[in-house]
């Protein structure tokens, strides 16, 4: 009778145990296909114009840069391509199936974050409430979700990270075989820094938890891991001076706060980092959550890194749940059991899922990229006006930074894009303070010292109706995207030398 009772209990907890391994599985591919589905709203910054290009760079030259090649006001500067290796990418992927080729990319690599993310949280909470939350997570970095390097290294961010939270979570030492991860973190984006930064942060943690008779042992092997992660992170084209490299933009100062993802958050409208935020913190409160010093600092430094740029909410949003998950487990009761994450590690079924689902996810692909053609946001391709330009055969354009991709893809060089750290942050503000006619005499200044001969502005900004009166100059061409004006040949009529700014 026992035998017989026995056999169906077991037989349930292998089931329920491999039901709970595929949830990342079929996590993450519905995260794939749900973005693949909306591709469109991953093409519509700027940014992946130039990254294409670059990459495409590299390909053709058999070389990394080290100088500027693409624009005319800093050709031949000093500048590394911190992201070289997704700039590749998605040259290779743009080439094989246009702009399908960067959104499959893009969503791929959100659909492998996502499995990573329910993968370490499954051992402390069970796979509906790592769904909520990764859904969450998910709602809050959308906005940031574009086809730019920054994506691609986001599987990758995660699994390091990740993997340091496991072994602060076992008192233990980070695996080595975490380093060929920020090896790659480190070739795909500038944001491996991050990565180092956190090294020390979480290791204390598990060095603060542990016997106290292990702690000196313990801070050496998290010491030894550390520089071997700077090592690491150095196992790029450009050596040694990926650091350099990667720290460059952080030294924009008062740029920083004119740029879109560098901005502070703004609680002014609601949003779901507030509501995340504010109900993490009201549940904290309503459960008596107690976390170690080292954990408080490291949820506090998330939630400042988030409430600084925007563009470090979904950093919060994946790290703050991976840092609070076993403590929350441990104080609700809501941890798994050591023998489902031995069962999930063996299971050859999880395999046998895993192929089928890249074999359906695959044809789902084709078939979908094949009926749905992917086009970039138009606002920020100004093709019928660069046409004109190119039949003019202008060479030195004044333009905004966003058609500055634009033109990158078109074989131009630029006045101005996006790559704000080889322009330099006095540079960028004189750009801002130009197209926004705050200063006349500024924006005359660029013209002349620059040599320009034609502008490409967005029909709205205020240098462009002030360049509607400006003497000197002539509107040649205008539609919803884009304005042209080119340096007026005819002889100079009584005017006065300098407009008022438009009003």
């Amino acid at each position: 009778m026992s035998i017989s009772f026995a056999n169906p209990i077991a037989n349930g907890a292998n089931i329920r145990s491999l039901a709970r391994a595929l949830v990342p599985l079929l996590a993450g591919a519905g995260a794939y296909l749900l973005f693949l589905s909306m591709g469109e709203i991953m093409l519509r910054d700027s940014d992946t114009l130039w990254q294409i290009r670059i990459g495409q760079w590299i390909v053709e030259h058999g070389a990394m840069p080290y100088t500027d090649v693409h624009s005319f006001t800093r050709f031949g500067e000093p500048w590394m391509s911190s992201s070289w290796l997704s700039q590749v990418l998605f040259a290779f992927a743009y080439g094989s199936m246009d702009w399908a080729g960067p959104v499959v990319l893009t969503s791929l690599a959100i659909g492998v974050t996502v499995a990573i993310f329910i993968y370490l949280l499954e051992e402390y909470i069970d796979p509906a409430r790592s769904i909520l939350i990764v859904t969450l997570a998910v709602l809050m970095s959308a906005t940031h979700f574009l086809a730019r390097p920054h994506m691609l290294a986001f599987p990758a961010m995660v699994a390091f990270i990740g993997g340091l939270m496991a072994a602060a979570d076992r008192r233990g030492h980070p695996s080595w075989l975490l380093l060929p991860v920020l090896a790659l973190w480190a070739n795909l984006h500038g944001g491996f820094v991050l990565g180092l930064a956190l090294i020390g942060p979480i290791g204390l943690e598990a060095i603060w938890c542990c016997d106290p008779e292990r702690r000196v042992a313990l801070a050496a092997r998290w010491a030894l891991f550390g520089l071997a992660a700077v090592v690491a992170s150095c196992c790029t084209p450009y050596g040694w001076n990926t650091l350099l490299g990667a720290v460059k933009i952080l030294s924009l100062g008062k740029l920083l706060t004119l740029i879109w993802e560098w901005m502070p958050a703004n609680f002014g409208s609601i949003s779901f980092f507030e509501v995340a935020l504010l109900g993490l913190i009201g549940l904290a409160f309503f459960r008596g959550l107690v976390l170690s010093v080292p954990r408080i600092l490291l949820l506090l430094g998330l939630i400042w890194m988030a409430l600084s740029h925007v563009r470090n909410i979904e950093v919060f949003a994946f790290v703050a749940p991976l840092v609070l998950a076993k403590p929350f487990a441990e104080q609700l009761g809501t941890g798994q059991t050591a023998v489902v994450r031995e069962l999930q590690s063996r299971s050859r079924v999880v395999m046998l899922a895993a192929l089928a689902v890249a074999v359906a996810g695959w044809a789902s692909t084709k078939t979908f990229a094949a009926h749905h053609p992917f086009s970039f946001f138009e606002a920020q391709t100004p093709v019928a006006a660069v046409d004109v330009l190119k039949q003019r055969q202008a060479q030195r354009i004044f333009s905004t930074a966003p058609f500055g991709g634009y033109l990158l893809s078109r074989d131009i060089k630029t006045f101005i894009d996006g790559r704000a750290e080889l322009y330099g942050e006095q540079f960028v503000i004189d750009y801002f303070d130009a197209i926004e006619a705050k200063d006349v005499d500024l924006l005359l200044r660029l013209l002349e010292t620059y040599r320009i001969d034609a502008t490409l502005l967005n029909p709205t900004l205020p240098a462009t109706k002030l360049l509607d009166h400006l003497p000197g100059w002539k509107r040649l061409y205008a539609d919803d995207i884009a304005v042209i004006h080119v340096r007026d040949d005819r002889p100079a009529t009584t005017q006065s030398a300098v407009p008022e700014s438009p009003r």
